[in-house]
C-alpha cells in the first residue's frame, strides 16, 4: 500500500495532440521526443497540426475542433489536468467552465476523505479506534466498503489500514533513507489489517476494533475524485475529454479526427518521463504504480513507499504496475495490490475482474501483459533493466 494520501504514483496526462504519456510523478516537462504543448501557458486553446491546416483550407464558416487545455490546477497534494475539444455547441468559455467545476469537486473529495486535517471525518475515526464508532458521510462510508471488498478479493494486499504504519517508513517530505528496524515494525504490525473495520450500513458508522489502528484513503480517494470530476464534464455536455490527477487518468470518447486517447507506460528504471509501451485508452482509466516514485537504495537493495501490508515492508515482486480499468476508483485500488502480488497472481486477480487489464514489469524486468490487452498494448522498446 502507499504510505500515505500524498504519495502516489503519478501519471503524466500532457497536453499534446495525439497521446497523453505515463510518469512516476505530474512532469512539468515532456519527455524530449515528443512534440508536447505543456510548455505553452496554461489555460490556453491548443489545436491539432490537422485541425490547423483544416482551418487554413476551409472557409471561416466551417467549423473547427480546438484542444482545450487546463493544466493549472491542484489537489489531493498532486497536479491535475484536464483537456477536452470544442464542439459546435460547447466552446471554449463552456469547457472552460466546466474545468473549474471538475476541479472544485476534486477539491471536495480531498476535503471529505483526507487524514492530513485533524479535524476531518477520518482522522476522528482513527482517534476513536478501540473506542467507539463514529459516522461519516455516505460517499466516504461507500469508498471504504469498496476499499474492504478489493481487500477481500486480494488477499489482503490492498489493505486501508497500512496507515496504521504511519511514521515507519519516511518516503514523503520526511524522506530519511533508513529503514526502520524489524522490531519496530513488528510492534506495529499487528495494527494492520481490513478486519480491523466494522461497517454498519444502517447508521453509516465506522469502527476500528483496535486501538492505534488508523485507516487512510490515499490508495483509492483520487481515483474516485477523478471518476467524480469525468462526471462533472459530462453533465456539462462535454464528449472528448480526460482528467488526469497524479496518477490516475479518465479519458472519455474520441478525438475529433476519431483516433482514441494514448497513454505511454512509464519504463520504471528509464529517465524520468520515459516510456516501454503505448495503450490506447477511450471511456476507461488508466493507473500505474511503480517503485521508483518515492524511495530510496540502501546497501544494493532499493526501499520503496509501496508497503506489503502482510509484512510490513516495500513490495518485491514487480517494478511497476499498469491499470486499465472501467473507472479510476477501480484502476487506483487494483495496481497497488497486482503490484504487491506480483506477476502471476496479479495477473489471475485481473482476470477475474471485467474491463480490467494490467501490464507489469516484474522484479526481474520482465513484461507481462494482461489477456485484455495482447494486441492492444504497443510495446516500443524493452524496460531499461537495472537496480
Amino acid at each position: 500500500m502507499r504510505l500515505s494520501p500524498r504519495t502516489f504514483v503519478a501519471l503524466a496526462c500532457l497536453a499534446v495532440p495525439l497521446a497523453c504519456h505515463a510518469a512516476d510523478r505530474t512532469a512539468d516537462a515532456p519527455p524530449p521526443a515528443l512534440a508536447t504543448a505543456s510548455a505553452a501557458p496554461s489555460n490556453t486553446v491548443i489545436a491539432s497540426a490537422e485541425a490547423r491546416a483544416a482551418s487554413s483550407a476551409t472557409p471561416a464558416t466551417t467549423f473547427v475542433p480546438a484542444r482545450v487545455v487546463d493544466d493549472g490546477q491542484h489537489a489531493m497534494g498532486t497536479h491535475v489536468s484536464f483537456a477536452a475539444y470544442t464542439t459546435p455547441t460547447t466552446g471554449e468559455a463552456a469547457i472552460r467552465a466546466a474545468f473549474e467545476a471538475a476541479g472544485a469537486e476534486i477539491r471536495r473529495i480531498d476535503q471529505l476523505m483526507t487524514t492530513w486535517r485533524p479535524d476531518s471525518e477520518l482522522s476522528r475515526v482513527n482517534e476513536a479506534a478501540g473506542k467507539t464508532k463514529l459516522a461519516v458521510n455516505p460517499e466516504t462510508f461507500d469508498v471504504v466498503k469498496a476499499a474492504i471488498h478489493t481487500s477481500e478479493i486480494s488477499e489482503g494486499t490492498f489493505d486501508i489500514t497500512f496507515e496504521s504504519l504511519h511514521g515507519l517508513w519516511k518516503f514523503d517530505q520526511d524522506l530519511d533513507p533508513h529503514p526502520p528496524s524489524a522490531a519496530a515494525v513488528k510492534a506495529k504490525l499487528p495494527l494492520v489489517g481490513y478486519r480491523h473495520i466494522h461497517l454498519n450500513d444502517a447508521d453509516h458508522t465506522i469502527y476500528l476494533d483496535q486501538p492505534g489502528t488508523k485507516i487512510s484513503l490515499g490508495g483509492i480517494a483520487k481515483g474516485y475524485a477523478v471518476d467524480r470530476a469525468a462526471a462533472v464534464l459530462e453533465r456539462a455536455g462535454l464528449t472528448s475529454f480526460f482528467v488526469q490527477a497524479g496518477g490516475d487518468l479518465y479519458t472519455r470518447g474520441k478525438k475529433p479526427d476519431g483516433t482514441e486517447w494514448a497513454a505511454g507506460v512509464r519504463d520504471p528504471r528509464g529517465p524520468e518521463g520515459s516510456f516501454f509501451a503505448l495503450l490506447h485508452v477511450s471511456d476507461h482509466a488508466f493507473s500505474t504504480a511503480g517503485d521508483y516514485e518515492r524511495g530510496y537504495v540502501v546497501d544494493g537493495k532499493r526501499y520503496h513507499h509501496i508497503i506489503d501490508p502482510r509484512t510490513g515492508y516495500p513490495a518485491t515482486a514487480s517494478r511497476s504496475v499498469t491499470i486499465w480499468a472501467p473507472t479510476a476508483l477501480v484502476a487506483d485500488e487494483i495496481d497497488d495490490a497486482v503490484f504487491i502480488l506480483g506477476p502471476e497472481k496479479g495477473l489471475a486477480l485481473v482476470e477475474s475482474l471485467d474491463g480490467v487489464g494490467a501490464v507489469i514489469v516484474d522484479a526481474h524486468n520482465k513484461v507481462w501483459v494482461s489477456k485484455r490487452l495482447t494486441g492492444a498494448l504497443e510495446i516500443i522498446r524493452q524496460p531499461t533493466d537495472a537496480l
